[in-house]
């Protein structure tokens, strides 16, 4: 073991954050995000965990000069001692080892119980589910904040409508009741993670009436009793958006982007309406060649998703997706973008369109960004007595997160037009 390595049991500091699952591939876009903004020894105590120490030191070598003095950690996301001794050293962990719902519960529960703060980027609403009712509260007893879903699932989203009711309130005097958000562009590739994540999902669903209807429910992670009368839009197929003057297709971050907005709703308190409806889609383009591509696009999705839930054909998909570990090249990650559009209406009949838009790959690229900003508002922008509990990106770090995510991380959130 190197000097400038630590383990757990040695560490008797607590560092401001550690990246738990550094040498994953979003782990090592997010640490040397890190490492470009604040480098090592400088205004930010940071550290890289993961299980493998050789592994932890190549992605450290890797980062160049200046790195050495990085800590390393040693943990596996399986074993509850060394969990426990990761959270006695940290204030705040980020985490990137997915599929979340195979290897992320005892992470999840050590830090709900120990009261250190906690983020990561799942998209896995039936994890969340578990994790809210089995560690909530448990956390809301230690004080610590869990806020899942800190990627492109769902922070564009979530703050995007956190910014538009923001900005209808100062505009109109009140907020939308309806809001669709609609990704008008976006260029960027999968990682063999994102994917696994993905298909486990497809796998459980398949296998679970249950959780088929849970999933179809878009408060399955609102608390309960939050609930509206008014049904919630849910795109299934091609359809052509007037306002927009576009074709669509569904968006297949939808599903778990919706939830997290209810969420985020009822945790303000309603602020967005008793009765607010919201969904997502992506723009396809006009004319017949929008509407061919929104109902190709439509199939591709469902076959993706009834493949995967089965077995016979599940290991057909597994042999053409890219394998975990893989995923875009730097290259096409600063070459990747996206751009959603937000519509929201008041009860009085006003409207207000907004944009969000990031200059990095949407999943890779621009969520190592959102993520270790959102780990660093954790540590450095949140209220010390605001509550335990699991949160959401908009209902516990809005504007402090917005702010960096604009000066920090490439995003940018604008109103369009209002009428």
């Amino acid at each position: 073991m190197t000097d400038s390595t630590e383990t757990t049991q040695a560490s008797g500091k607590r560092h401001d954050l550690v990246v738990f699952g550094a040498t994953s591939f979003v782990g090592q876009i997010l640490t040397r995000y890190l490492f470009e903004r604040h480098g090592v020894g400088g205004d930010l105590d940071w550290a890289i965990a993961g299980r493998s120490e050789a592994k932890l030191s190549d992605v450290r070598t890797a980062l160049g000069d200046g790195a050495a003095g990085l800590p390393l950690l040693m943990a596996d996301a399986a074993d509850d001692d060394a969990l426990a001794d990761l959270c006695a050293s940290t204030r705040v962990v980020i985490s990137t080892v997915g599929p979340y719902a195979l290897y992320g519960e005892p992470l999840v529960r050590a830090c709900a119980r120990s009261g250190v703060d906690y983020c990561d980027l799942t998209g896995e609403v039936q994890w969340i589910r578990r994790m809210i009712e089995r560690y909530e509260d448990d956390a809301k007893a230690s004080g610590a904040r869990i806020v899942h879903c800190c990627g492109f699932d769902s922070i564009p989203s979530d703050l995007g409508v956190w910014f538009l009711q923001t900005q209808a309130e100062i505009q109109f005097g009140e907020t939308c009741e309806s809001v669709r958000m609609r990704v008008k562009a976006a260029k960027g590739g999968l990682s063999g993670g994102t994917v696994a994540s993905m298909i486990n999902i497809a796998k459980e669903a398949g296998a679970d009436p249950q959780l088929r209807k849970e999933l179809a429910n878009p408060f399955s992670i609102s608390p309960d009793g939050h609930r509206s009368t008014v049904r919630q839009p849910s795109l299934k197929g091609a359809e052509f958006d007037r306002t927009l003057n576009a074709w669509l297709a569904p968006f297949v971050m939808g599903a778990i982007n919706t939830r997290v907005v209810h969420r985020s709703n009822a945790l303000q308190d309603d602020r967005y309406g008793k009765e607010f409806t919201y969904d997502e889609a992506i723009m396809t383009g006009r004319g017949l060649k929008g509407r061919a591509a929104a109902y190709a696009m439509t199939g591709a999705l469902g076959a993706f998703f009834t493949a995967s839930a089965i077995g016979p054909t599940r290991w057909v998909v597994e042999k053409l997706v890219p394998k975990p570990g893989q995923g875009p090249s730097p290259e096409e990650q600063a070459s990747g973008f996206f751009d959603l559009r937000f519509v929201g209406r008041t009860g009085n009949g006003k409207t207000m369109i907004t944009r969000v838009t990031g200059d990095r790959d949407p999943g890779y690229g621009s969520t190592g960004k959102m993520l270790g900003e959102a780990g660093l508002c954790l540590a450095f922008d949140v209220p010390k007595d605001q509550p335990g509990g699991f949160w959401t990106p908009a209902s516990l770090l809005d504007g402090k997160l917005l702010e960096r995510l604009q000066n920090n991380a490439g995003l940018v959130f604008e109103v369009l037009e209002t009428r």
